[in-house]
């Protein structure tokens, strides 16, 4: 029977999206969160999937907290971009994701996985 790890982290960042409507967006910020689901198909001896320290760990490390992602990123940093990028990321690491979900505020987020 499969497991769904589920890890959130949250971080600071300002952004603006490059053709918003066709012009450029005001650089602003938001709280981000971010939200990664593994697979496990099994537990180890001590009853866990993946160590969620160790997947909260791996966020820290790649998130841009207190950045512009704008000065990071070659792409706009929309949340369904930053979504795909943080999806290939972890992929890369832990390679049974499943999803990953960015809330760009506590109301509207975006979504990636693979078919």
């Amino acid at each position: 029977m499969p497991w769904l790890i589920r890890v959130k982290r949250k971080f600071n960042s300002a952004h603006f999206l490059t053709d918003y409507h066709g012009s450029p967006e005001p650089l602003h910020g938001h709280t981000w969160s971010v939200e990664v689901y593994i697979k496990a198909q099994e537990l180890d001896k001590g009853g866990m999937g993946i160590d969620f320290l160790e997947i909260d760990g791996f966020l820290k490390e790649i998130l841009p907290d207190y950045r512009c992602m704008n000065d990071i990123y070659d792409f706009s940093p929309s949340a369904e971009n930053v979504a795909r990028w943080v999806y290939t990321k972890v992929k890369e690491r832990f390679p049974t994701l499943q999803k990953v979900v960015v809330w760009e505020t506590d109301n509207c987020g975006a979504e990636y996985y693979e078919d």
